[in-house]
C-alpha cells in the first residue's frame, strides 16, 4: 500500500527530492496535456490521476513557495481561467 501524504498543506515530501519518488510509480506527477484546459478540468483530471496530492491555483503573476512538497500540484492560470503552465507535481 502506497504511503498517503497529508493534504496540501502542511507540505510534505520527506524522504522524498523529486517527483518521481513523489508519485511512488502509481501516479502522474506531470500532465502536459493539461495546457489550454479550463482550471476546473484541470483540477479533477489532476485529482483523479494522482490521490495523493491537493491542487493549488495560482492566478497570472501569482507566485507560489520555493519549497518541494510531494503534496502540491500548482496550476498556473490566465485571465480566462485556462491552465497556461504544464502542472507538475511539487
Amino acid at each position: 500500500m502506497p504511503y498517503a501524504w497529508p493534504r496540501y498543506p502542511p507540505c510534505a515530501s520527506d524522504p522524498c527530492t523529486s517527483r518521481e519518488c513523489c508519485g511512488q510509480n502509481r501516479y502522474n506527477t506531470i500532465w502536459p496535456n493539461l495546457i489550454g484546459v479550463a482550471v476546473d478540468e484541470a483540477k479533477e483530471i489532476i485529482m483523479n490521476d494522482n490521490p495523493l496530492v491537493n491542487v493549488v491555483f495560482v492566478p497570472q503573476g501569482g507566485e507560489v513557495l520555493e519549497i518541494f512538497c510531494c503534496n502540491r500540484v500548482c496550476i498556473f492560470m490566465d485571465e480566462n481561467y485556462v491552465v497556461r503552465k504544464v502542472p507538475v507535481v511539487g
